[in-house]
């Protein structure tokens, strides 16, 4: 048996609500004929009688009361689709797939959900605790739809990194070091230090700031996780250069900060797919993403 067509389920239930096919006709804009071709084609493919034809008024059968309750959810589930179709098309609704650090996630991203969740309550945020690289990875593999990244970034096919916010770069300080306003690399390579993981860009950006004053310290531990450096930090076991995301950290309670000399900024990317491969959905995120963006000081 063939698949019941909407369009006919659409004429049943309107006969049975409005009373008579004429009636039926005016309001779906159908030409009667064509009224009496669907209940018809509806009668003949599932073998039984779903109207009884009176002068007056047209009433179900048994069969055809059961087909008319199934055929509302039916149109109903059929209106339902339709719609979320269009809020996917449009970027009101869908879920998109976010990857970056976890000092992105705690620090900058909290605002940006919240503009979202207000102006876009449809869009379903995914957050994945990942670094730059492997971000990059995953949205080139069609894994991710959107990343914050630290740039700069090779260029990637299919993918677009644009600018998104700079910070400034901080000594990180245990509370009991004395310590200069201005914090050079020859006064920090002397004391003990607490690295970022050697596959982020941090590390690399604090290496190369080290390298231009002709130093390689070594770190006495690499982490990727800033809440965990900065509790080290506080408990003396050694120093760290990070980016200062939000002045106002709870987390640098018992820390001294101190600024660097020559200046350091950790610059970060709105990267996601181009063209036909990223959602309406994606967009709005960046749309929102981009509302937060932030030059340097």
């Amino acid at each position: 048996m063939r698949s019941l067509n909407l369009d006919q389920l659409q004429t049943l239930v309107a006969i049975a609500d409005l009373g008579t096919f004429a009636a039926a006709s005016r309001a779906l804009h159908l030409a009667p004929p064509t009224v009496s071709l669907h209940i018809s084609e509806l009668e003949s493919r599932l073998g039984v009688r779903l109207l009884q034809r009176n002068p007056r008024r047209a009433l179900p059968t048994a069969a055809g009361a059961a087909l008319i309750e199934r055929a509302r959810r039916l149109l109903k589930d059929a209106d339902d689709a339709s719609e979320q179709v269009q809020r996917i098309a449009a970027g009101r609704e869908g879920k998109v797939r976010l990857g970056t650090s976890t000092g992105v996630i705690v620090h900058l991203l909290p605002e940006v959900l919240q503009a979202l969740a207000h102006d876009r309550p449809g869009i379903d945020v995914e957050l994945a605790i990942i670094t730059s690289a492997e971000t990059m990875a995953r949205l080139e593999a069609g894994t991710l739809d959107v990343g914050i990244v630290a740039l700069p970034q090779a260029p990637r096919s299919g993918l677009v990194v644009a600018p998104w916010r700079n910070d400034t770069m901080m000594a990180f300080l245990p509370p009991q070091w004395t310590a200069p306003k201005l914090v050079t690399p020859q006064w920090l390579a002397a004391r003990p230090l607490i690295g970022n993981d050697a596959t982020t860009l941090m590390h690399r950006l604090v290496s190369e700031w080290f390298a231009h004053a002709g130093l390689q310290p070594r770190t006495r531990i690499e982490l990727n996780y800033a809440a965990a450096i900065k509790s080290l930090v506080v408990a003396g076991y050694g120093a760290a250069v990070l980016p200062l995301e939000r002045p106002d950290d709870p987390q640098h309670e018992g820390l001294q900060l101190r600024a660097l000399r020559p200046r350091l900024t950790r610059r970060l990317g709105i990267a996601h797919r181009s063209g036909g491969h990223a959602s309406a959905a994606a967009y709005e995120v960046v749309k929102a993403l981009r509302q937060f963006a932030q030059a340097p000081a």
